[in-house]
């Protein structure tokens, strides 16, 4: 899909600091000092327009939030709606998330959210999946011992690989699913856009939670 040029975008998130930055590097062990209160800390990679993350901030106040955008003109969205929101609870960064181990420090992270992430298709590409073994490490440093990995997808193959790629390296499933939203988990399922779309197309939606075995 064709992303659509904002020009205003770079200076509008250039703008405020205060909701999103574009140097996460800078804020490595220092996240809650972006919130209101400390607390545990979620980061989702790739938030798209921003409704996983923001819907997770209205929902679970009593934690906070960071959405990682690499897009600026993706990234303003949920600037926007985070202007308008104002959530306490909720930061965003305007990065690469596959470079995770500079922005955030060992045990930072409570948990992470992998949502509808590029399948990469083609076999030489396997190493940009999010689900790689090299990212899997990356994962496992930042979270703390008892976090965990939730990865949701609609892409048949992306998963199959996802699932080999998490046994491989020896984590542990908290939960899977073939069919999400026919399933017991749509209790607490929060959509994205992407997913909301993929399901009504008939497309199944896929779910895997994993933890980390190894003690640090």
């Amino acid at each position: 899909m064709r992303l659509r040029n904002k020009p205003r975008a770079v200076g509008e998130i250039a703008d405020n600091p205060q909701s999103i930055t574009t140097i996460p590097a800078d804020f490595k062990g220092k996240w809650q000092t972006k919130f209101a209160e400390t607390q545990p800390l979620n980061v989702e990679i790739g938030s798209g327009k921003g409704r996983f993350i923001i819907e997770m901030a209205k929902a679970y106040p009593k934690q906070n939030f960071i959405g990682i955008e690499l897009q600026p003109s993706v990234a303003i969205m949920i600037l926007e709606k985070q202007l308008l929101e104002k959530l306490p609870n909720l930061y965003l960064i305007q990065a690469n998330g596959e470079n995770l181990t500079d922005y955030f420090a060992t045990d930072e992270v409570a948990n992470l959210y992998l949502n509808f992430s590029d399948p990469w298709p083609k076999k030489r590409h396997a190493k940009r999946r999010l689900t790689h073994k090299i990212f899997l490490a990356m994962y496992e440093q930042v979270l703390q011992p008892e976090g965990k990995v939730t990865f949701k997808t609609d892409n048949r193959g992306l998963f199959e690989f996802s699932l080999m790629s998490f046994n491989a390296y020896g984590a542990q499933f908290e939960q899977l699913s073939l069919d999400l939203h026919n399933s017991p988990e749509i209790t607490d399922n929060i959509e994205t856009e992407y997913e909301q779309r993929f399901s009504q197309m008939g497309h199944p939606i896929y779910l895997a939670k994993i933890q980390f075995a190894g003690a640090k």
